[in-house]
């Protein structure tokens, strides 16, 4: 909770802004919340590696426990005032995510998950929800940095969810995505060219609510990837047959 302190002292304050890419933005405050954690686990776990979104991966033992950090999740709201944003942290032992946080400060939802006991919101059990047809589904995206230069494809899927479910939002923050599937305020949710700190906690809350994540290919999910579809398990089939008839259709007109 300390990562979301020092988010809301400075929301809506005068920022220093500067640009990883042509719209990828970070703050001042990404980079103290970053260096913050790095300094509390270097301090209570010495052997532990951390990777986060703007300093990397620090070096540590092959196989050592690595937790996944990202100090700011939806830095572009941040940076506007907006609040929709996060932190989001979980950890990896062994290739397998184990346990899973995120904070919104502004609501001060606090959002937990542990492998094997479930996932709960402010130490409330967290169940998604009962949804059974994509018809009826609110779905929920995001859009990569790159957007632009893929915009056909981004946009095209986008339009194809939009034409088979209820309706589809795009909040900004891919952590808070995965917790409102796992709280049961959205039905499913797919993204692409992601990162390991953008799903990690998201993911491990989503399965331990009863929902179920996979690769937007329908593989097992893998946190390196960068690409997932995680639902409540009851529409999941339906996200993954709209995603293999908007590609199909793509790879035809391609061909034609």
């Amino acid at each position: 909770m300390r990562a979301g302190q020092l988010q809301m002292a400075r929301l809506g304050t005068a920022l220093t802004v500067t640009k990883k890419g042509e719209i990828d933005l970070v703050t001042e405050v990404d980079l103290e919340v970053e260096r913050m954690l790095r300094d509390l686990i270097a301090e209570r776990f010495p052997g532990h590696v951390v990777l986060a979104e703007e300093l990397g991966e620090a070096a540590g033992p092959p196989g050592a426990p690595c937790w996944i950090f990202d100090p700011i999740d939806g830095t572009t709201n941040f940076a506007h005032g907006l609040p929709i944003f996060c932190a989001s942290l979980a950890l990896e032992l062994d290739g397998r995510l184990v346990v899973g946080a995120v904070y919104d400060p502004s609501r001060e939802e606090l959002f937990t998950a542990e492998r094997g006991q479930g996932a709960r919101l402010n130490g409330v059990p967290l169940s998604v929800s009962p949804t059974r047809c994509l018809a009826d589904a609110l779905l929920v995206t995001g859009f990569p940095y790159d957007v632009k230069r893929r915009i056909g494809d981004l946009v095209g899927l986008f339009g194809e969810f939009l034409e088979q479910s209820r309706a589809v939002r795009r909040l900004g923050s891919a952590a808070l995505d995965l917790c409102y599937v796992a709280a049961g305020r959205l039905d499913g949710y797919w993204e692409q060219s992601l990162h390991a700190w953008d799903t990690a906690a998201g993911a491990l809350l989503v399965e331990e609510a009863g929902g179920q994540v996979t690769g937007i290919d329908g593989k097992p999910f893998d946190v390196r990837s960068g690409h997932l579809i995680a639902s409540n398990g009851r529409i999941h089939e339906g996200m993954l047959a709209t995603v293999r008839s908007f590609y199909a259709g793509r790879t035809r007109n391609r061909t034609d």
